[in-house]
């Protein structure tokens, strides 16, 4: 199946990509559509609901979005669903990945409970009124300082106490097949086969 991403991150496309290696993924870009969403909801599932509908509407293709982020109970919920936008200057410039990773342990310095967990939230929107939600998360703790060269975003900052790693430290492969992203897509895999058996 073809399935427009609605994402124009590219390392997003990349990773489901390798987990639904059955179908073809295009950004809005790759179909020369101009895309753009504000993400105004309060919750993860409310994003990424939007995007694909919004996209959908644009489209009337079978459309994947996700919201995802990381979630630190000590700061109250922060970064949330503000994860990429975390730390954003006066005049709306987003910090680069290494900045919201510093402002993120500034934020933690003196803080002991460094329980955090990432989500991600995926929508399918086959038609209007045929959606499907799968949202998955993983569970960590923020590192006192960033570790691995692997993935992007707060990768270099999660550590995950089962592999003494955090997930920038770990092999392509196995991020893909623990990480929120990774198990969500995999649920979305089945989903998607189930789809097409039943069709």
């Amino acid at each position: 199946m073809e399935i427009l991403i609605a994402t124009q991150n590219r390392h997003k496309v990349e990773e489901l990509q390798v987990i639904l290696n059955d179908h073809k993924l295009l950004t809005p870009r790759d179909a020369g559509i101009d895309f753009d969403f504000e993400e105004t909801g309060t919750s993860f599932f409310e994003n990424s609901y939007g995007k694909a509908m919004e996209l959908f509407g644009q489209t009337g293709k079978p459309v994947l979005a996700d919201d995802s982020g990381l979630v630190v109970p000590a700061l109250n919920g922060e970064p949330g669903i503000y994860s990429a936008r975390y730390g954003a200057k006066k005049d709306g410039t987003n910090l680069a990945a290494a900045e919201r990773n510093s402002y993120l342990l500034e934020k933690m310095e003196g803080i002991s409970s460094r329980k955090a967990f990432f989500v991600c939230s995926m929508t399918l929107v086959l038609s209007a009124e045929r959606f499907f939600n799968i949202q998955e998360t993983l569970n960590g703790e923020i590192a006192e300082q960033p570790a691995g060269t692997h993935g992007f975003g707060y990768d270099p900052l999660f550590f995950l106490s089962e592999y003494g790693k955090t997930v920038a430290e770990l092999p392509e492969n196995e991020k893909n097949r623990i990480s929120h992203r990774g198990r969500a897509g995999i649920r979305m895999k089945a989903l998607l086969k189930n789809l097409e058996e039943i069709i």
